[in-house]
């Protein structure tokens, strides 16, 4: 008997830490695997999350650094934020991804962003467009991308990925919807349209000063690749009538005065046939709306196929 208890004061001491592993071996079954990055809540990610790539290689300066993921817990302050941007949620409303933009280049950029939010199995869900203006050569910029609002109907995100990136000089930029350019005349591009292989996209030239303003003629463009160079060998034609009759009658260019707050349009229009030889595709086009205007870079993408041609219709005024 005295032997046992000899041992009492030796159990006693062991008890602390046997308990102590025993919730640590509790909590680790309870939470998981975590991979949370810098700036984590703290809530761990479901053991499933385990093949999420955690470093995205981005796409042209631009790459995702994080995705908020709503929590499947009752809690309405408790969220996911993990690096990361393949990841699964419980739940499509709350979701962004957290970004950066890096200008990689000489000159000060304006970029234009596409980012996609997509279900499991690769489906795009829906896409989202980000602008990032005037940054510098060498600077960085961070920011937020939301998915938005979904139908009920819609499948749950599970996925980001930066889908798109076009940029052009911070100078040439479109004007930021609702602003007016220092020269009072604001140029944008519409989505066009495409039927048959045959493409059609608008030109469009607002007053937003104080003067009239006074175009004749075609608009004046340049096309430019990915780089922002010139592209040769493409036939820029006075307007449409060699490439279809399908666009409607070509208008005589004639003088158009715009008062403030009146607008007019112009349009491109080509085909995208591929026969032999290489096909040319344009994403930029630097736009003056008439001889010593302000030049403004849109970006229609223009996929010109082999036809080598491409149709300007003249300015017209748009009915009000």
């Amino acid at each position: 008997m005295r032997r046992f208890a000899d041992l009492r004061p030796a159990l006693a001491a062991t008890t602390p830490l046997l308990s102590a592993l025993a919730a640590t071996a509790l909590l680790l079954t309870g939470c998981g695997t975590e991979r949370a990055g810098a700036g984590s809540t703290g809530a761990g990610t479901a053991a499933s999350q385990e093949g999420a790539r955690i470093d995205d290689p981005g796409k042209d300066g631009v790459r995702i650094t994080s995705l908020t993921l709503p929590s499947d817990s009752p809690s309405p302050t408790r969220s996911h934020l993990v690096s990361a941007d393949r990841l699964t949620t419980g739940s499509d409303s709350g979701v962004s991804a957290a970004y950066e933009v890096t200008n990689e280049g000489a000159e000060a950029l304006t970029y234009s962003i596409v980012f996609t939010f997509m279900s499991g199995d690769g489906g795009a869900v829906t896409n989202q467009t980000e602008t990032v203006r005037d940054l510098g050569p060498g600077q960085t910029v961070r920011g937020t991308v939301r998915a938005g609002e979904l139908p009920p109907t819609a499948p749950r995100v599970t996925q980001a990925e930066v889908l798109e990136v076009t940029k052009v000089p911070a100078g040439e930029a479109p004007a930021e919807p609702g602003s007016c350019p220092a020269s009072g005349i604001r140029i944008s591009i519409d989505e066009g349209n495409a039927a048959m292989g045959l493409r059609v996209v608008g030109l469009h030239l607002d007053n937003c000063g104080t003067r009239a303003y006074t175009v004749e003629g075609y608009p004046l463009l340049e096309l430019l690749d990915e780089g922002l160079e010139p592209v040769d060998g493409i036939e820029i034609l006075d307007g449409s009538g060699d490439i279809t009759t399908g666009a409607g009658p070509d208008e005589q260019p004639r003088p158009v005065t715009l008062e403030p707050g009146e607008s007019a349009t112009a349009g491109l229009v080509w085909r995208n046939t591929t026969e032999f030889g290489t096909p040319v595709n344009v994403p930029y086009v630097r736009v003056r709306a008439k001889e010593g205007a302000d030049p403004v870079t849109v970006t229609p993408h223009l996929d010109l196929g082999t036809t080598g041609k491409l149709g300007v219709r003249p300015w017209e005024k748009t009915e009000q």
